[in-house]
């Protein structure tokens, strides 16, 4: 006998379709930001754009860590050179997180090492236990190999 909550998944699904309708307009509204930024020659807005796109990317279902990788990558060569150091340690940190998740764990460890400095240096403390439970679980999973 079904509990009477059971409907057999289809929450489930109907929040997995949703989930993935809201990505996909998400991802739209960046690659649109991306493209005012680089057309008003805002290179902050770029910056920031490519960085929610690494994000995007790296939290796809499933995640696509090339194209993640590329624009984080691209997001941190702009936040470097304009000097837009709290995007850059978020950078690190995306990088890093993503690096663990394809299991590239001596480039995580590096990444959110960075972050983790930044972060400190800034006094950036809502972010730091993010970074640094991060790096524990990639030293964890090293141990555990």
């Amino acid at each position: 006998m079904r509990h009477p909550y059971d409907d057999g998944g289809a929450a489930r699904h109907g929040q997995g379709v949703a989930m993935r309708q809201r990505r996909g307009r998400i991802a739209k509204l960046a690659r649109q930001a991306l493209d005012v930024a680089r057309q008003q020659l805002a290179c902050g807005g770029e910056a920031l754009a490519l960085h929610q796109l690494g994000v995007l990317y790296a939290h796809a279902d499933p995640p696509n860590a090339e194209q993640a990788e590329a624009h984080y990558q691209q997001a941190l060569a702009l936040a470097d050179e304009l000097g837009m150091r709290p995007l850059q340690a978020h950078c690190h940190r995306g990088l890093g997180t993503l690096y663990a998740t394809v299991g590239q764990r001596d480039q995580a460890r590096a990444a959110l090492t960075t972050a983790i400095a930044m972060y400190r240096g800034m006094d950036m403390t809502f972010w730091l236990p993010q970074a640094e439970a991060a790096l524990a679980q990639v030293e964890e999973r090293s141990r555990q190999r």
